[in-house]
């Protein structure tokens, strides 16, 4: 991969961290305000405890993402980005640009997800 696109990804997936890191800190105010209007029916309680149970998984969801963001990062350092881990051959660049955290080609993660890792 040249310098370029070594560039480029990096741009990239600090926009995709600093989008993910603004989402967090909205959900979090959200979740905060859930509940907050008035006295809460067991209805009210309902709703609210699942709402802050999805949020809570969408921000888990989005913990992850920030930490295979920074992989990336780490990895476009060392100038290892865009090399699969486990067969180290270069990921294809459709699937860096769609995915641009990706750690492994097609075919390995498909190995990975059947047999685990």
């Amino acid at each position: 991969m040249d310098q370029d696109k070594f560039s480029s990804a990096r741009e990239q997936l600090l926009r995709m961290r600093r989008d993910i890191t603004l989402e967090m800190k909205n959900s979090s105010e959200a979740s905060r305000e859930l509940g907050q209007d008035g006295v809460p029916d067991i209805g009210d309680m309902a709703f609210t405890s699942y709402h802050r149970d999805v949020l809570m998984n969408f921000s888990e969801n989005q913990r992850q993402k920030i930490r295979d963001i920074d992989v990336a990062l780490e990895r476009i350092s060392s100038g290892e980005y865009g090399i699969c881990i486990e067969c180290e051959e270069e990921i294809a660049s459709k699937r860096m640009e769609v995915r641009p955290f990706s750690r492994y080609c097609v075919e390995c993660k498909s190995d990975v997800e059947k047999y685990g890792e």
